[in-house]
């Protein structure tokens, strides 16, 4: 039997990178999909984000493993939009097992210091107001159900390799957001262990996703050196896959973490245990990207 077999997850920024990524594979596993998007650009991101046509495919990808996904247009930054994704998901499947709240941006300013204050306040509000709206309301569907549960929400290794700062408001409020969702995470672990509902974080090194891989991402990485070689992996690799996440958040959503709670599991190519700014493997501005 597949490992989420008649399971439900619900997935955040689903239309793109990890989340695409973790809603066929889940999808692969047994799992129903209810997906929610922004499909919009975001003013302070400059790199392009995901579209509606984005979203329609990830949910003919799902389909095409047997298993059935909604696919809603929203925002996590609007609690009505994610409780319409949320009902929709609910009328269609009956349930909800899993959530993922994995949407995010990466806001890199390349304008001379001061840095966007928006570029700040979009990366708060997407990826820690964001995740708060969602644990909210999915919470109590869980808890009422009374059948248990797991939520993984995608954090980064920054929260414990954040060493230094180019004064970015898109890095800052990207460091800041992901050190947030971690606390929130052991917040939420606690309330809801009784309920034997999981809570954990992904904190990812670098990996490929479309918003990072563009002219914009690169460029900003190349004005950033100093950046850069702080966030060196200690394995030689440059940058994992999606993929190579998906399977980390799968381990903890299905039986296979059923005992895992309260914990940030890092997949670093161990980037958290190289001395600050020395050694390690950088990544080159084709391939270097944001968890």
């Amino acid at each position: 039997m597949s490992q989420l077999e008649g399971k439900v997850v619900l997935i955040t920024g689903a239309a793109l990178g990890l989340g695409r990524s973790a809603a066929v594979l889940l999808a692969q596993e047994g799992a129903d999909v209810i997906g929610l998007d922004l499909c919009e650009q975001v003013g302070s991101v400059v790199g392009p984000m995901a579209t509606p046509e984005d979203l329609e495919e990830t949910v003919a990808l799902v389909e095409a493993t047997g298993r059935r996904m909604i696919g809603v247009k929203g925002d996590v930054r609007s609690r009505a939009d994610i409780q319409r994704a949320l009902d929709e998901g609910l009328a269609a499947f009956g349930r909800l097992d899993v959530v993922i709240p994995n949407a995010g941006i990466f806001a890199c300013d390349l304008r001379p210091f001061p840095r966007s204050e928006q570029a700040w306040q979009d990366s708060i509000d997407i990826m820690l107001t964001g995740v708060w709206n969602t644990l909210q309301l999915t919470a109590p569907v869980l808890v009422e159900q009374g059948e248990g549960g797991a939520i993984a929400i995608v954090s980064s290794c920054v929260t414990r390799r954040a060493i230094t700062t180019n004064f970015d408001g898109g890095f800052d409020g990207y460091v800041a957001a992901k050190a947030g969702v971690d606390g929130l995470m052991t917040s939420y672990a606690g309330a809801l262990a009784r309920h034997d509902i999981r809570v954990n974080t992904i904190n990812p090194t670098g990996f490929s996703t479309p918003i990072n891989t563009n002219a914009h991402a690169a460029a900003w990485r190349d004005e950033n050196p100093e950046l850069m070689t702080a966030f060196a992996n200690a394995l030689p690799v440059a940058a994992m896959k999606a993929d190579d996440v998906s399977r980390q958040i799968l381990f903890l959503v299905a039986d296979t973490g059923r005992y895992v709670t309260g914990q940030a599991v890092f997949i670093d190519a161990g980037q958290t245990a190289v001395p600050p700014l020395t050694g390690g493997t950088v990544q080159s501005h084709e391939t270097r990207t944001s968890s």
